[in-house]
């Protein structure tokens, strides 16, 4: 059974910083690209960032150069550094998998973890 859970998330000054994290389970984490994406209020789901099996890293230009993807293969975790958060980066954080369950391409979510950026 694929479990996505992810923590870490809070309320934060302007220019402060979160570290989420996406502990997984029930599939071969190695073998998968891993994303996260964020949803504002009233807005639709973005991507934000994803991290390619060989540590590739690919991000939304919003958050280019002030967020950080990776992947501890040994922990079967993803983490997203964010830095120099703007209120515009308020929303729920979820971590997303596509993995290959009884032969079919199925997507997985994590419940998301409120990021508030405030002052």
């Amino acid at each position: 059974q694929v479990q996505l859970v992810e923590s870490g998330g809070g309320l934060v000054q302007p220019g402060g910083s979160l570290r989420l994290s996406c502990a997984t389970s029930g599939f071969t984490f190695s073998a998968y690209g891993m994303s996260w994406y964020r949803q504002a209020p009233g807005k639709e789901r973005e991507l934000v960032a994803t991290v390619t099996t060989s540590g590739g890293t690919n991000y939304a230009d919003s958050v280019k150069g002030r967020f950080t993807i990776s992947r501890d293969n040994a922990k079967n975790t993803v983490y997203l550094q964010m830095n120099s958060l703007k209120p515009e980066d308020t929303g729920v954080y979820y971590c997303y998998a596509r993995v290959l369950t009884h032969w079919k391409w199925l997507d997985y979510w994590g419940q998301g973890t409120q990021v508030t950026v405030s002052s």
